[in-house]
């Protein structure tokens, strides 16, 4: 079992920067792929972004590679989301999520635990 809570979000104006962290609990999760989603008001969840178990490997979805960037502290059971150049669009509600496994996916219904959700506003 593994629980997962988030923190960092708030309110920001287009072009800042928010660092959200996710904060886990459970002996598995150093052994699992983490990845980061996020819901828009209106819309379905998508996938943000995930990392590997070393945190060698990571995947970006196409609309905020470039700007964010996710890591991992393994000894601090800690995932970090650093979100820089924000955009309007980018507001949502950002969940970390970790996966069954090690493998890493973009495919939410791989993710086994997830977290309550930190809200991220962007104004323009």
């Amino acid at each position: 079992q593994v629980q997962l809570v988030e923190s960092g979000g708030g309110l920001v104006q287009a072009g800042g920067s928010l660092r959200l962290s996710c904060a886990a609990s459970g002996r598995t999760f150093s052994s699992t792929a983490v990845g980061w989603f996020r819901q828009a008001p209106g819309k379905e969840r998508e996938f943000v972004a995930a990392i590997s178990v070393s945190g060698g490997n990571t995947h970006y979805a196409d609309s905020v590679k470039g700007r964010f960037t996710i890591s991992r502290d393994n000894a601090k059971n800690t995932v970090s989301l650093q979100m820089n150049s924000l955009k309007p669009e980018d507001t949502a509600v950002y969940y970390c999520a970790a996966s069954y496994s090690a493998t890493l996916t973009r495919i939410q219904g791989l993710y086994a635990f997830w977290g309550q959700g930190t809200q991220v506003t962007v104004s323009s």
